[in-house]
């Protein structure tokens, strides 16, 4: 049942002019636009104008420097649940980041977790992990937005992103094994896939923790913010250039390498096959030729 309603845009975290929306809510939301004074501890933000397509997964618990407890886990499954049923054209991209200052993600909520029995520990451990992968699986292309800390948990939410875009003063690391345990969220499987397992094993058996520029030349972020750029602009713009491109395609495209990245080279062509199928029936593929023989841009609409 659609239900129309009138909110008011939070502007807090992305520093746009305050304005009013009307949007609808469905039983199924495709996305939302946040509401001022949010009590989530993740909530959804679509921005509009030059940026329309581009949706923001704010992590906003403050009072724990983002830590990942039971409740921020809660709000972040509502979240990708909204994203997973999101429409190509509706979310082209979405970007993940904090309302928290100097801080992305400070990791698991250590107060939160000597509460746990042993018994307790494990399920909470593989639901954490499992909330990763689905958000590694949402259909359209993610950046992490790591401004400040990302440390343990932290870096591994990064690592389930697809892209990586950091502030000057970001620092990710995984110190899990300084702590007698070890990174349980994923960072043991995605780090090597990413930077080498050769790197992987060095940063993880000593819970070494790296700046930006370090990130960077190993490969564990693809940008760094310059001048007086933030890490949320830098990732605007990286996104941005996305929004130019066939939604459809753009999931495809994600979907081909995210699979075909497990396998070896033949079975990852299947893949690449599967997905090139699926586009040449849509009318943005029939829009583009249309275009390029017209000498216009293209207006897609992901269909």
């Amino acid at each position: 049942m659609l239900h129309s309603v009138v909110g008011r845009l939070k502007s807090h975290c992305t520093n746009l002019p305050l304005q009013i929306y009307t949007f609808a809510r469905w039983k199924r939301p495709l996305c939302t636009v946040a509401v001022e004074k949010s009590n989530k501890e993740v909530y959804l933000e679509q921005l509009n104008g030059e940026y329309k397509g581009i949706v923001v997964v704010n992590l906003n618990r403050p009072s724990k420097k983002n830590a990942l407890g039971k409740v921020l886990l809660s709000d972040l499954n509502d979240a990708i649940s909204q994203l997973e049923y999101s429409s190509p054209k509706a979310v082209q991209v979405a970007l993940v980041r904090s309302c928290v200052d100097n801080v992305f993600c400070a990791g698991a909520d250590l107060k939160e977790r000597a509460q746990m029995s042993d018994e307790e520990t494990l399920p909470f451990v593989r639901y954490l992990r499992s909330t990763f992968t689905r958000l590694e699986a949402v259909p359209m292309p993610t950046i992490a937005v790591v401004d400040g800390f990302a440390l343990g948990g932290g870096t591994e939410l990064a690592l389930a992103c697809d892209l990586r875009v950091a502030g000057k003063q970001a620092v990710l690391g995984l110190p899990e094994t300084t702590l007698a345990i070890l990174p349980g969220a994923g960072g043991t499987q995605r780090l090597p896939r990413l930077v080498g397992i050769g790197k992987a094993k060095e940063l993880v058996y000593t819970g070494a923790r790296l700046n930006a520029e370090e990130a960077r030349k190993i490969g564990l972020v693809e940008r760094i913010a310059q001048g007086e750029e933030t890490a949320f602009s830098c990732a605007l713009s990286l996104a941005k250039d996305m929004l130019k491109t066939g939604p459809v395609a753009l999931r495809l495209a994600k979907q081909a390498i995210r699979n075909g990245s497990q396998v070896d080279i033949l079975r990852g062509l299947e893949f690449e096959d599967a997905s090139y199928a699926r586009v040449i029936p849509t009318k943005d593929r029939r829009e583009a030729l249309s275009a390029f023989a017209e000498k216009r841009k293209p207006q897609f609409r992901g269909e």
